[in-house]
């Protein structure tokens, strides 16, 4: 996402979630805990806004996202979401359907890792959170529910079938989106749908502790190993390592690589800039 911005200030208060930022580490943690954190159409276009104010003011390095309560998130609040929209005309929908992918794309696109720390119920959108996310840390209480087809819908929902298979191959995305059947942790572990599986009542913790790895480092080099990620999942090889070998050329020419070098030679941890 561009760093330059317009005349529009930095939001100061969000309604439908909370925002801590200390050290280059931001935490986003989803806020309705009598709802299971369950999204609102409210809830989606702070998300969707805040990922791009973050994205544009290059400070954080690293962010967390979390739920407040008994669980990561439950998905589309009933009422607020899957009520609503039945009123709704087809223009309507169709927009309201892309602002929930913008805010997977957000997540995908934005120039820092995004760390989702999950512990309870991860169900239809907050599985499609965190399964956009860089890294999924979750505690054994942690479950995933891919529930579209559940509610009548297609289960390729959010970017569902563009990413889940990527993350645990065509078989298991297939049963996933297609039964909406949950998965508790130790499958998802399994899998690989969680990148790291803690112990009871410690996702939080270490999800913050990898964000603070994270954002101790080289944050343009996570930048772009990100996006080259993202990029590349269908490129063929040669494109690939063609914009691979680009990449690094901007790199090389970068501080941080002159500085590993330096601190190196002098035998000290190198000092990252960012650059």
């Amino acid at each position: 996402m561009s760093p330059f911005t317009g005349s529009a200030r930095r939001t100061a208060d969000w309604e439908h979630l909370r925002l801590q930022i200390a050290d280059g580490v931001a935490t986003v943690t989803l806020a309705r805990p009598d709802k299971l954190n369950a999204l609102t159409f409210g809830a989606y276009a702070d998300l969707r806004d805040l990922l791009a104010e973050l994205s544009r003011e290059r400070a954080v390095r690293a962010l967390v996202l979390a739920g407040e309560g008994r669980g990561f998130c439950s998905g589309g609040d009933v009422d607020e979401i899957i009520g609503a929209t039945l009123a709704l005309d087809t223009a309507q929908l169709l927009d309201f359907n892309r602002m929930t992918g913008r805010v997977v794309r957000a997540i995908r696109e934005c120039p820092f890792p995004v760390i989702a720390a999950v512990h309870g119920v991860a169900a239809g959108a907050g599985a499609v959170l965190a399964l956009a996310s860089d890294f999924r840390i979750a505690d054994p209480s942690a479950r995933f529910a891919f529930l579209f087809t559940r509610v009548g819908l297609s289960g390729g929902d959010m970017g569902a079938a563009y990413l889940l298979p990527r993350v645990v191959g065509l078989g298991h995305a297939t049963r996933l989106l297609m039964l909406g059947e949950p998965v508790r942790a130790p499958e998802a572990e399994r899998i690989g749908l969680i990148s790291e599986l803690t112990e009871e009542g410690h996702a939080d913790e270490a999800a913050g502790a990898l964000a603070r790895r994270l954002a101790d480092g080289p944050a343009l080099a996570h930048a772009q190993t990100k996006a080259l990620l993202t990029a590349e999942l269908d490129m063929p090889l040669a494109a690939s390592v063609e914009l691979d070998a680009a990449t690094q050329a901007l790199l090389m020419n970068g501080e941080d690589y002159r500085e590993f070098h330096a601190s190196f030679m002098a035998k000290r941890p190198p000092k990252w800039q960012g650059r």
